[in-house]
């Protein structure tokens, strides 16, 4: 029992650690440019003014979902971050020790939800400040929820990929080992040496 509960204690911090990290640099990031630049301005070192076509730091708002969709939608993400949270709490001791995508994955999603929640909470509206050509305005919760399902994808593949090996050479094995194919062996190294 103990034994356990220092796994899920583990465990815990780990996510915490790894989320937590990632909702202090949001929300410090947001907060820079909240402080500033002028609502609906644009920042950009003067070195780097070449860049401006393609990438900026703006200061925007957002009342919807991730990379501006969905707006006014403040209230039903407001819940749907709690739900997420929550989610992602209960069900992570349950996933597998070697399954490490999906608690990354799971962490950067925890990270993400959060970020944009307390911003929906404080501020009724998320702060989005990065801006690169002409995609949507984004910040560090958005980008810690995209890396989170990317991540998420690829452990997905490489799960399937080891299954599907492991099926392979299972498969190699017993068929190897089926009755009468010891004699075949036997008979095609005798024909070599004949």
């Amino acid at each position: 029992m103990r034994c356990e509960l220092d796994s899920k204690t583990k465990d815990y911090s780990i996510l915490f650690g790894v989320a937590g990290v990632l909702v202090a640099l949001d929300q410090w990031t947001k907060w820079l440019v909240r402080e500033n630049i002028e609502f609906g301005g644009m920042w950009l070192p003067e070195w780097l003014g070449w860049l401006s076509p393609y990438a900026r730091i703006v200061h925007w708002y957002n009342s919807g979902a991730a990379f501006g969709m969905f707006q006014n939608g403040n209230l039903v993400f407001t819940i749907l971050a709690f739900l997420v949270i929550g989610a992602i709490i209960y069900y992570f001791p349950h996933v597998e020790k070697e399954d490490w995508t999906l608690k990354v994955a799971m962490g950067l999603q925890l990270a993400g939800a959060t970020g944009n929640l307390i911003d929906r909470l404080i501020q009724g509206k998320v702060t989005d400040f990065i801006s690169v050509g002409s995609f949507p305005v984004f910040n560090v919760a958005d980008s810690s929820i995209t890396v989170g399902v990317i991540v998420l994808l690829l452990g997905v593949w490489l799960k399937e990929r080891s299954e599907k090996k492991k099926a392979a050479e299972q498969a190699l094995n017993e068929s190897s080992t089926e009755p009468g194919m010891e004699n075949k062996d036997q008979f095609s190294i005798g024909s070599e040496q004949s």
